[in-house]
């Protein structure tokens, strides 16, 4: 009676008659937690025109739910190409960003500014966030579900703290450009405490109540995936869209500041050199998006007719990010080598917020 009846080695099959053609089916098993909680986490569905099919690695109560099909079911168009397309970006940017982390800590670090130190910050939140993304299915095909509740927990993590970095990112143009002269003690140490602490009550309270689990992905080929990560809608949401709204509001708010001092600041140049200086706040505008983590945004199109050319544009601009904001900080490191910087100042543990002169919008990275 008290034998282990999950992770069978030899998988039970069940197999039912499909009747129903136009909802989709998937197998799912009562998690046996007192109420009537079903889960598809290890159990795999196959469906052909007559049968479904279900093969499950535990014992516990089956049953075959069928969801309308407009109802939101998992069902991910074109997930083979999103996937591919996710994985070499992610590898990219990997590669990339450790090349970046690798110039500041052991070429650059003593000549860092606080905005560079923010980047670098920036980058390792990134570089979790892609590595447990690349490493997430692999994980959940294994069934262990102590390593899938920790990957999903770091993914969530790391996502989270890329978020604060955005917004933390834009909270130092604001100090810097807008509030000005303003002090503040153990400046770097209070914000790297803010963007790194900060998520990981989000992520513990989620896992203390088992919302991390193996999620079941069909593309519309019928391919079934699986990741590690929240099964709850409304946690899925209210946490994740809610917080990005929030740093959304506020980046884009700071980016648009910025970018009309830029026009100002373009109309204040001698038409000398006019062409150069365009393409330096060009590259400034584009930089700008990036930092503050705005291609994030395109999620918010995700509907109708946009569903799936949102999903290409979303996969092709994040999963490259990590490449993009290096080809920024090589430029920018490149271009004002050895030139005066606007960026704040820092006195032991204090830093003053200086007025900055226009032409340091191009020099924040010195």
């Amino acid at each position: 009676m008290r034998a282990n009846s999950s992770n069978l080695t030899d998988n039970i099959y069940m197999y039912f008659r499909r009747n129903d053609k136009v909802s989709t089916a998937s197998c799912s098993s009562w998690d046996g937690k007192g109420e009537l909680h079903w889960t598809t986490s290890d159990c795999e569905t196959e469906i052909d025109n007559t049968t479904i099919k279900c093969s499950c690695s535990h014992l516990t109560f089956f049953a075959v739910l069928m969801s309308p099909p407009d109802a939101s079911n998992g069902t991910v168009p074109d997930l083979e190409s999103l996937t591919l397309i996710s994985s070499i970006g992610c590898g990219i940017s990997m590669f990339f960003m450790a090349i970046a982390l690798f110039m500041h800590f052991l070429l650059r670090k003593a000549k860092s500014n606080q905005a560079t130190k923010i980047l670098m910050n920036m980058f390792v939140a990134l570089s979790l966030l892609n590595a447990s993304f690349l490493s997430n299915e692999s994980i959940a095909n294994t069934g262990d579900n102590a390593a899938c509740v920790f990957i999903a927990l770091l993914l969530h993590y790391s996502m989270l703290a890329s978020f604060t970095w955005f917004f933390i990112q834009a909270l130092h143009m604001y100090l810097w450009l807008i509030r000005q002269n303003v002090t503040i003690s153990n400046y770097m140490r209070k914000i790297t405490v803010l963007a790194w602490v900060f998520p990981a009550p989000i992520v513990i309270a989620i896992a203390s109540v088992g919302e991390y689990t193996t999620v079941t992905i069909k593309s519309t080929t019928g391919k079934i995936s699986r990741m590690c990560w929240i099964t709850n809608p409304v946690i899925l949401y209210t946490v994740n869209i809610g917080y990005y709204t929030l740093v959304f509001i506020f980046t884009t708010g700071i980016f648009i500041t910025i970018l009309t001092r830029i026009v100002q600041a373009r109309r204040l140049r001698a038409i000398d050199g006019k062409r150069k200086t365009f393409r330096k706040h060009l590259m400034m505008v584009l930089s700008l998006f990036l930092l503050f983590g705005l291609t994030w945004s395109v999620a918010f199109f995700s509907y109708g007719a946009m569903l799936v050319p949102s999903y290409y544009i979303f996969t092709v601009l994040n999963s490259f990010q990590g490449f993009f904001l290096f080809l920024y900080y090589y430029y920018i490191h490149n271009d004002v080598e050895g030139r005066f910087s606007d960026d704040p100042r820092s006195s032991g543990s204090t830093t003053t917020m200086v007025p900055p002169n226009m032409n340091g919008l191009e020099n924040v990275y010195n």
